[in-house]
């Protein structure tokens, strides 16, 4: 490990100093290899702004930063800035599992002292070569008692206000889970982070969060000027964060790109997270799984499709011991690495979306021998996924969790799936807290699912698992931010439209998982559930459909990053297309390395990732709608030979209307190779490489 400190005036000359010739006080922060560069200044009515540049070009044009509090005065105007310490770091660390095993941090940063006449805080600037973040970090001596946050001030004036802009609605029904919209930054709506822009060059800026802890999510308003403002999501009574004592703020993240492949390599949001904090991890392990899933959510639309199952009781009931058996065998047999049961657990007949006050985390359904399957699972060597649907009744969640976590350690469970569905501003809290549980004049307000409340309960989830060794895939989450550095068994989560909509809700368009790692996944793993084979699970000619290709389905294994990653279909559909399946048994979900071959946001993304631990790699390529052809150069391998399975679209492919069209090819490449693959419209590719 290298890191160097510097502090003093060789490093002022390094990075800049005040403008000579300005009345405006400006301090510079230059990236270590000098194309990005941050400043600082305040105006004469004592305004704190922020501009970025790259190569001399403006990204960010010089915009606000501050406070407003609901009990203080505004820290907005009348300001004061003052140096206080630079540094300049350079060291590689290792994550216990993730897209690539050493990741470097190289930044330089400027710490900042802020004050009006009685006040002052930290403002803390790191650049990136790929970017710049900056926090602002208050002592305890800022506020005497709770400080409540009604705004901050913070602003991204983005200079190429004709670039494209990907993303998703606020303050919506459905939390995260949309379709990505492109339109220009006039036509933005509020939107969730992260939002990507791209512009005409090929060069691309995302916004978003690092580190979010005890404390609200921020989204992106627009302003009639072109100004994206940094709205932090309300609390039940309108104000947006409380805090006591010193504290610091999320990272605000401006991650900078020359190019597709630059910009989805970016480590820097987890370069802003601190280390790991539970220490030895060695019994977190990454994996593929399966689970009684797909044929909750095939269920039975049109009296199609036999395969379907129930979460309640009755003669579908999916969560059974035989089934949990059958498919811990079907597991087992084909050398995958966990089991997810989805209703195993008392209260899922009814409503069980607007009952979720009825769920037991300990009790199995009468069907659903718990103890028995976890034996079973154990003798197979197939890891047992606990699966917790709380309907976002967090507060009923949270009176069991110590005392299920601990039925699941007991169990030699090491994980679970977390769900939280609920309207984004739908989760009830009780009032007052101090005597919630037994209160006969409880108060219930109702939170929304990305503010500051909803945001520490889910972090208090995490670091209880952390406590009887769970590891946790949420759905219905707070968007990553990169805490999965500090606490790894915050492995995946969804926080998308993932592929359950392709069930039984308008199919998500054949682009949309070209539009995921530009957007979604700069924010970190994801479950979405790929692998499907029957993508006509009701028929051809419904609407739910899953609008891709298989070879697509099998390309998503490498493209979407998860290291819990979802084998999602039924076993029979996977037993009847052996030669397919090799893929997915193949596939791993830890990596050594990742790569980007090439990738354009709502086109194609081509990846390329090697197994940890070994000499062998997997590449997957997506496209949309659009047939696209696409050369793999294999100079990313080592030396000799690899033997490679390509997994491809047939010659007559085609999302919408032959999408099973397959071909297997098997042939010897060496990294002095180069192949031309021909994706069909919503189609893709998949490639093993086996090191001989």
């Amino acid at each position: 490990m290298k890191s160097l400190i510097f502090v003093g005036i060789s490093v002022l000359l390094l990075f800049g100093c005040q403008d000579s010739g300005d009345a405006r006080q400006s301090i510079h922060l230059k990236s270590p290899d000098g194309s990005i560069v941050a400043t600082v200044s305040i105006d004469d009515f004592g305004r704190l702004f922020y501009a970025v540049q790259r190569n001399g070009n403006p990204v960010i044009l010089e915009s606000n930063l501050g406070f407003n509090f609901s009990n203080a005065d505004s820290f907005s105007v009348g300001l004061n800035v003052a140096e206080k310490s630079r540094m300049s770091q350079d060291y590689t660390w290792e994550q216990p599992w993730g897209e690539r095993r050493r990741v470097r941090d190289l930044h330089n940063e400027l710490l900042l002292e802020v004050s009006d006449k009685d006040r002052q805080l930290k403002l803390r600037f790191r650049a990136f070569d790929d970017g710049v973040a900056f926090r602002y970090e208050f002592d305890d001596l800022f506020h005497e008692g709770e400080l409540l946050i009604s705004d901050e001030l913070t602003q991204f004036r983005v200079a190429d206000i004709e670039s494209s802009a990907y993303w998703i609605p606020s303050f919506g029904l459905h939390r995260y889970e949309y379709q990505y919209r492109a339109s220009s930054l006039r036509d933005m709506d509020v939107a969730q982070t992260p939002v990507t822009f791209a512009s005409a060059d090929g060069s691309y800026v995302t916004i978003h969060e690092a580190a979010l802890v005890d404390y609200s999510s921020m989204v992106l308003r627009p302003t009639p000027n072109n100004i994206l403002n940094a709205e932090l999501v309300p609390g039940y009574d309108g104000i947006k964060v409380r805090r006591t004592g010193g504290f610091v703020t999320p990272w605000r993240t401006i991650q900078i790109a020359k190019d597709a492949p630059t910009l989805l390599t970016s480590d820097m949001i987890l370069n802003l997270n601190e280390p790991n904090k539970l220490g030895d991890v060695s019994w977190i392990k990454p994996g593929v799984y399966m689970g009684i899933w797909w044929a909750l959510h095939i269920k039975d639309i049109d009296n199609l499709d036999e395969s379907y199952r129930t979460w309640g009781t009755g003669p579908k009931l999916g969560a059974t011991t035989a089934e949990a058996m059958r498919y811990i065998d079907f597991i087992s047999e084909h050398g995958l690495d966990g089991f997810l049961a989805e209703g195993w657990n008392i209260g899922w007949d009814g409503d069980w979306i607007q009952n979720g006050k009825l769920f037991s985390f300990t009790k199995s359904q009468p069907f659903y021998d718990l103890e028995k399957i976890a034996g079973y699972a154990k003798d197979k060597n197939v890891a047992l996924i606990m699966h917790n649907e709380n309907s976002g009744e967090v507060d009923h969640y949270a009176r069991q969790m110590d005392e299920a976590y601990k039925l699941y350690e007991d169990l030699g469970v090491h994980y679970i799936k977390t769900g939280y569905v609920a309207h984004a501003n739908g989760y009830p809290r009780f009032l007052p807290e101090a005597n919630q549980h037994n209160a006969e004049d409880q108060q219930i307000v109702y939170e929304w699912n990305y503010g500051q409340w909803m945001v520490n309960q889910m972090q208090e989830s995490i670091e209880k698992a952390a406590e009887h060794r769970l590891a946790i895939n949420m759905h219905e989450p707070i968007k990553a931010t990169g805490l999965r550095r500090t606490y790894p068994n915050f492995m995946t989560r969804e926080g998308v439209r993932g592929q359950e909509y392709n069930a039984w809700a308008k199919s998500n368009h054949p682009g949309h998982t070209t539009i995921l790692p530009f957007t979604r996944m700069m924010a970190g793993p994801l479950d979405f559930t790929p692998g499907i084979f029957n993508v006509w699970p009701h028929g051809e000619d419904h609407e739910n459909r899953v609008k891709t290709t298989v070879a697509k389905q099998l390309a998503l294994m490498v493209v979407l990053y998860s290291p819990l990653q979802m084998a999602a279909d039924l076993p029979k559909n996977y037993a009847a297309r052996p030669d397919l399946f090799q893929f997915i048994k193949d596939v791993p979900a830890d990596w050594e390395e990742s790569i980007v071959l090439g990738a354009e946001i709502g086109e194609y993304a081509v990846y390329a990732r090697q197994e940890r631990g070994t000499r062998d790699w997997f590449v997957g390529g997506i496209t949309d709608e659009e047939p696209r052809r696409f050369q793999v150069d294999f100079s990313f391998l080592g030396d000799g030979q690899y033997a490679a399975a390509i997994y491809k679209d047939g010659e007559d492919a085609d999302w919408d209307k032959s999408p099973f069209s397959t071909e297997i090819e098997s042939i010897t490449l060496t990294a002095k190779s180069k192949l031309d693959v021909d994706m069909a419209p919503g189609g893709g590719f998949a490639i093993s490489l086996i090191r001989q």
